[in-house]
C-alpha cells in the first residue's frame, strides 16, 4: 500500500496495490499493522457505515464535537469528491480543506483523523460510500459546518443541481461552529 501525504496535518491517502488479470482484481483493502505504522498511532475501528447517494448529493460537513471520529473512507461504486476540513484550533492547518477523488476505479482510501469535519459530493450517477469510524455515532455530539462557507472556500466540482439535507443546508459557518481546541 502506498501512502500519500495531503496538505492537511495528519490526513492521508492510502493507495492499494491492485493485482488484476483477465478474471478481475484483488487488493488488500485494510491491514491494521500497516495502517497504524503510517498514521503513527494505535487505532481501533468500532463501526462500519455504508451509504448510497445520487449525483449532486453533498453529505456534510459532519463531525462529532465529543467522541470525535476518525474515518477511513472509500468508494466501492461510482465516484465522489471527498473533503476534509481541519477543525483543530491548535493545528497549523486549522480551517483549511483538502479534497480528493475517490472512486471504484482508483480504489483510494482517505484517512480523516478525529478533529476534522468530513463531507463528499457524488460525481457519478450514483455512488456507494464505505467508512470505518474510530468511535460510535453519538447524535447528541454531532455537528456540521456549512458546506459552502466562504471562509473555508471549498471548490465543489458540481455547482448546479446540488442536493442537500435540510440539516446540512442550515449548518453554521466555521466562525460560529463548535470546534476542537
Amino acid at each position: 500500500m502506498n501512502v500519500l501525504n495531503t496538505p492537511l496535518a495528519d490526513a492521508l491517502i492510502f493507495v492499494p496495490k491492485v493485482h488484476g488479470d483477465h478474471r478481475g482484481f484483488f487488493f488488500e483493502s485494510f491491514n491494521q499493522r500497516s495502517f497504524e505504522k503510517h498514521v503513527g498511532a494505535s487505532i481501533s475501528f468500532v463501526q462500519d457505515n455504508h451509504s448510497q447517494s445520487s449525483r449532486g448529493v453533498i453529505r456534510g460537513l459532519h463531525y462529532q464535537i465529543r467522541q470525535a471520529q476518525g474515518k477511513l473512507v472509500r468508494v466501492v461504486k461510482g465516484e465522489v469528491f471527498d473533503v476534509a476540513v481541519d477543525l483543530r484550533r491548535s493545528s497549523r492547518t486549522f480551517g483549511k480543506w483538502f479534497g480528493t477523488i475517490l472512486s471504484d476505479e482508483n480504489k483510494h482510501q482517505f484517512w480523516i483523523p478525529p478533529g476534522f469535519a468530513h463531507g463528499f459530493q457524488v460525481l457519478s450517477d450514483s455512488a456507494e460510500f464505505l467508512y470505518k469510524t474510530t468511535d460510535y455515532w453519538a447524535p447528541e455530539y454531532e455537528r456540521s459546518v456549512l458546506w459552502n462557507d466562504p471562509q473555508i472556500g471549498i471548490q465543489w466540482p458540481i455547482m448546479d443541481d446540488i442536493i442537500l439535507s435540510e440539516k446540512d443546508g442550515m449548518a453554521p459557518p466555521l466562525a460560529t461552529a463548535d470546534i476542537f481546541s
